[in-house]
């Protein structure tokens, strides 16, 4: 699986004119290097040096890495290397780059996906691009998103990866940006996605005094339900090995999903505007002849109810949402996440057994098929949910400080169940109030989009720096209105390009993004691919 698939935060481009044009009195690289000598508390600097435009290259990026053509343009910069320590088995790497002219006097960080491993160059490069000082780290580890070996006897480095490296880096890199421009951020933000945000919640709930603003897509923030709900998953379709649902059945799914559930939301367009409302019984494709790709044998029904109803107990006790249907193919859809290419290839099950074998049962010979969900869900939640699950809903700490977050999440995520992000909303209006909640909180639930983007809604408004963008096609830019000035968000318009992700392929539709639980209703003339036919209305 490549990285760019779960950084949340993958645009190019340039913003208006910079709030604020701070840059260094003296020269670029003697004043950047001598941030060498900079002492912070747990941390050591190993290395500060200018880069010049367009010099930058990701150690060791392979060279289809999409984020190439962002290092080529990147602005001058300081880019500053250190090292966090806060325990003995702490390890935590991270660099801070800062704009050597332009300075937007903000501070904008980044997250990781998976289970971390490697800093985000592709985020940082288009923050520094558009003015911010950014950072990143890799959480106190190496490896690749969905490898987890590094945790086994190291409950030190899980903790970093939990809670502590996101905290700890932001505390070092305001440092390094004071030092550096000789005056602090007028403002900070942070915004990622999946693991990513998770980070983001888990800063809002035990730190709500690091970010001013913070962006949290497709949020992983229940891990310890959401790793059973991988291996509820992963047992529906391979412990009997009848049940697995190979890739080359996916488009017959999502096409019976679609023939049930696409036009009664008023628009037949390919996508599912709310799935909660979808009455799809996979029954329908339920072989009468021959088995093909078109359709699915008993024990293949029985699997997919199961992912899509959700883990249960023997009493039927819901542990964790279901997956939506109405999406299943495309790049970050089923074949990614919940079949693989093979059985016991999803990324679903990698997450899965590396968090539970690594991280819960101390046992690299974990069997994923001696889960019990009567007697292990409760383990799970004891030892896993201290540490990763950011599930608290008072957020009053975080509105005290004038903090604001904003939420939002594919309907068709195929990685992190989209009900988890209503029932967080939920949590936190019902904790706090429903004016309390709005005063800090937005949540926009995205029809058709997979995990962190792609799928056949519209998947690019803005969670990051975006060209050209202003407050009604940018989350970000709506996140500093709110922040900055006061103005609340109301609807983002979205956008689905040809080639999802590539605005020269031209704009294939767009759409106004609610605030939950408004929702997109076409007003009855005009294209329905035109945001301006639409109306947001509460269901």
């Amino acid at each position: 699986m490549k990285s760019v698939l779960m950084t949340g935060l993958v645009v190019v481009g340039t913003l208006a004119a910079p709030t604020a044009n701070r840059q260094v009195a003296a020269g670029l690289v003697s004043s950047c290097e001598s941030l060498a000598s900079l002492k912070l508390p747990l941390t050591t600097i190993t290395g500060a040096h200018g880069v010049a435009s367009g010099a930058f290259r990701a150690p060791g990026a392979p060279t289809d890495d999409p984020a190439i053509a962002t290092h080529n343009t990147l602005p001058a910069f300081c880019r500053v290397e250190g090292l966090i320590q806060p325990s003995r088995d702490s390890h935590i790497e991270f660099e801070v780059w800062m704009p050597s002219s332009g300075w937007n006097g903000k501070y904008l960080a980044v997250g990781n996906g998976g289970f971390a491993g490697s800093l985000n160059f592709a985020a940082m490069s288009a923050a520094v691009t558009n003015g911010y000082a950014t950072s990143s780290t890799d959480t106190g580890h190496k490896g690749t998103a969905t490898y987890a070996d590094w945790a086994l006897g190291h409950p030190e480095k899980v903790i970093d990866y939990g809670y502590r490296a996101i905290h700890e880096m932001t505390d070092a890199s305001k440092g390094v940006v004071r030092a550096f421009y000789g005056a602090g951020t007028t403002r900070s933000y942070f915004s990622s996605c999946s693991n990513g945000g998770r980070q983001a919640f888990m800063e809002a709930q035990r730190y709500p005094s690091d970010y001013d603003g913070i962006i949290a897509g497709a949020p992983s923030y229940a891990s310890s339900r959401g790793a059973a709900a991988n291996i509820w998953n992963s047992q529906a379709m391979l412990v009997d090995p009848t049940s697995y649902v190979p890739a080359s059945k996916l488009p017959a799914i999502q096409g019976a999903a679609l023939a049930a559930c696409d036009a009664p939301d008023g628009v037949k367009d390919g996508v599912i505007d709310d799935p909660t409302t979808c009455r799809f019984n996979p029954e329908v494709l339920l072989c009468r002849g021959a088995e093909s790709d078109m359709c699915l044998t008993q024990p293949q029904v029985s699997a997919l109810k199961k992912i899509y109803a959700g883990p249960r107990n023997s009493k039927g006790e819901q542990i964790a949402p279901g997956f939506m249907p109405g999406a299943e193919t495309g790049p970050r859809g089923w074949a990614l996440w919940v079949t693989g290419s093979e059985p016991g290839k999803s990324s679903q099950y990698a997450f899965g057994v590396g968090a539970l074998a690594n991280m819960v049962f101390d046992n690299s010979a974990w069997d994923y098929r001696t889960f019990n969900f009567d007697r292990d869900v409760a383990i799970v939640d004891a030892k896993f949910g201290p540490i990763r699950n950011a599930t608290n809903p008072d957020l009053t700490a975080f509105k005290q400080h004038g903090g604001k977050l904003i939420v939002y999440h594919g309907w068709n995520d195929p990685a992190v169940a989209p009900l988890n992000s209503v029932n967080y909303y939920r949590n936190v209006a019902s904790t706090m109030g429903q004016k309390s909640a709005d005063d800090v909180m937005r949540l926009y639930m995205v029809p058709g989009m997979q995990h962190c983007g792609d799928g056949p809604g519209t998947s690019d408004f803005g969670a990051g720096p975006k060209a050209g963008a202003d407050a009604h096609h940018s989350l970000l830019i709506a996140l500093e209105g709110w922040v900055e000035k006061g103005v609340a968000p109301a609807a983002i318009i979205a956008t689905k390009y040809n080639t999802n992700g590539n605005p020269a392929s031209g704009v294939a539709r767009t759409r106004p993004l609610c605030p939950y639980p408004q929702v997109a209703r076409y007003t009855g003339s005009g294209s329905t691919d035109d945001a301006a036919n639409f109306v947001c209305k509460t269901p």
